[in-house]
């Protein structure tokens, strides 16, 4: 008796691993490591879609501006001209930006530039990041104005006679914001 109660046990043990059932299991479990893997192939192409983002045509030319007035609401009276890098110093960095190369020029003398090539970008919105390995630049996009905020993370970007603003604008738009005039300089 005990021998057939063992060869049953044997048989059963048998026929419920080779059961239909599991192989069925397993195919679902194949199944879905197959479909997360196809979700994986899917962003791929995603994040090229992203790097293929164009740069605003604003940031093609940048002149430099600074916070005149904070108290103001009106973005023209808030923003304008800074008196001291136009006029004195004459140390302010304009910047130009292309796909394929960031131009900062000295605003008084446009044969000073610093080109920098090589760098990756992307937009999110209302912000263009561009990223060296040594730095990222992040321009945001604060008022339809338009102005630009320049945000610098990484190794201090040291360039010679030519400051780095803050904020930005475009050379259209530039006429429109308060301005000081040199002329009143007796420096």
């Amino acid at each position: 008796m005990k021998k057939l109660i063992i060869n049953c046990s044997i048989f059963v043990v048998l026929l419920v691993s080779c059961s239909p059932a599991t192989e069925k299991r397993a195919d679902k479990a194949d199944s879905t490591v197959a479909k997360k893997a196809d979700t994986v192939v899917t962003h791929i192409p995603a994040k090229n879609t992203i790097s293929k983002a164009e740069i605003p045509d604003d940031l093609s030319a940048l002149v430099p501006i600074d916070i005149l007035n904070s108290k103001s609401t009106h973005v023209y009276e808030k923003y304008g001209i800074e008196f001291s890098g136009n006029c004195y110093s004459c140390d302010l960095a304009g910047l130009s930006i292309t796909k394929d190369k960031m131009v900062w020029t000295n605003v008084c003398d446009e044969k000073d530039t610093f080109k920098l090539n090589g760098f990756s970008f992307s937009t999110e919105g209302n912000k263009t990041i561009l990223k060296t390995p040594e730095r990222t630049y992040i321009i945001t996009q604060i008022d339809k104005a338009p102005v630009y905020e320049l945000i610098i993370e990484g190794e201090k970007l040291e360039l010679n006679n030519k400051r780095i603003s803050r904020y930005f604008t475009t050379p259209k738009a530039l006429p429109l914001f308060t301005e000081h005039d040199c002329g009143d300089f007796e420096g």
